[in-house]
């Protein structure tokens, strides 16, 4: 049996996830990683994307529209701004998500960091096929 790091979730409105992970693949700010039991000690932050989990029951899909992700050589806990599993994910909270994402880009100070955001999500929406 593979080695599995513990895999938390949770997003203000509630807690995802919660089970042993062989490996999660995280939308790194500074770009994508995969964590797997022994992974040095690491705290980053997220950009909009698909976090995907492998464990036991198969591979599970979380859109998330940020946050940060502390990881430990033996596990690894997700504090997402906002959470959804791909599953549940519907072509009008895709939307909402888009248009959020745009109204930000909007009015943010930073234009180049909104930018980037918005490309985000529609690369996400692209990935995850909705």
């Amino acid at each position: 049996m593979a080695s599995t790091v513990q895999f938390d979730l949770v997003s203000p409105e509630r807690r995802l996830a919660s089970y042993p992970a062989t490996e999660v693949q995280i939308p790194g700010a500074m770009g994508d990683m995969t964590v797997m039991e022994g992974h040095a000690p690491t705290i980053t932050a997220l950009r909009p994307g698909l976090l995907k989990v492998v464990g036991a029951d198969g591979t599970r899909a979380y859109v998330v529209t940020g946050g940060f992700a502390e990881i430990s050589a033996t596990g690894i806990s997700v504090l997402a701004e906002q959470a959804v599993p791909l599953d549940e994910m519907t072509p009008a909270k895709m939307d909402a998500l888009v248009s959020d994402a745009c109204e930000a880009a909007a009015v943010h100070s930073d234009k180049d960091t909104a930018d980037k955001a918005v490309a985000d999500i529609y690369a996400m929406r692209a990935t995850a096929g909705i």
